[in-house]
């Protein structure tokens, strides 16, 4: 389980978690984990929204050229337009978060 201490999950984990609970090999896991990961990098890449069900929705999105500044100069510059990857959590994801207690060690 994850505590406040920044230890992220690793697809490693994951993979492992998915063989403890399923019940198929590591490779086995590991595999599904890279597929799963390459099928939504894929349709994200095509521009395509991936939804999961229950947990959330990346969508691409395009941002728009905007005015900004220099940090250094304070030169007025043109941000280019870009693509970016947006994530919203699903109502039961979010709850879930919400619900966490946090460690009282903090």
């Amino acid at each position: 389980m994850l505590t406040t201490t920044n230890m992220a999950v690793t697809k490693a984990e994951i993979a492992g978690r998915i063989c403890e609970k399923s019940r198929i090999s590591n490779g086995e896991a590991i595999n599904i984990v890279e597929a799963t990961f390459e099928i939504i990098k894929a349709s994200l890449q095509r521009g395509e929204p991936v939804k999961i069900s229950g947990f959330a929705s990346f969508v691409v999105r395009t941002r728009q050229p905007r005015k900004g500044r220099n940090p250094q100069t304070g030169a007025e510059i043109v941000i280019p337009e870009r693509r970016v990857l947006t994530f919203k959590p699903s109502a039961l994801t979010r709850k879930t978060v919400e619900t966490t207690q946090l460690d009282s060690t903090i």
